[in-house]
């Protein structure tokens, strides 16, 4: 399973709703990044994805989205690919 990376604050039901459903779906490690706590890391993060929303979700080098774009690839078919890829 690739690594699982999403950008997080610390007061946000979308991010606690992503990791469930994450975890739901057999990832058992995300590494959390709180952009809350590191500015640079917000910064950092909005020059990868464009967005200044939280979550930003990546599995491995595939830039998923916010917690509804995780949603919607699941429902495409497309979540368990990028999770079953070495």
């Amino acid at each position: 399973m690739p690594p699982v990376k999403m950008y997080t604050t610390a007061v946000c039901p979308y991010c606690v709703r992503a990791k469930q459903f994450l975890k739901s779906r057999g990832v058992e490690h995300i590494e959390e990044v709180r952009v809350d706590l590191s500015p640079e890391q917000r910064d950092h993060m909005m020059n990868l994805t464009g967005r200044r929303t939280v979550p930003q979700i990546f599995i491995g080098e595939h830039h998923v989205g916010g917690c509804d774009d995780l949603i919607a690839l699941d429902s495409n078919g497309g979540l368990m690919p990028l999770l079953e890829a070495n």
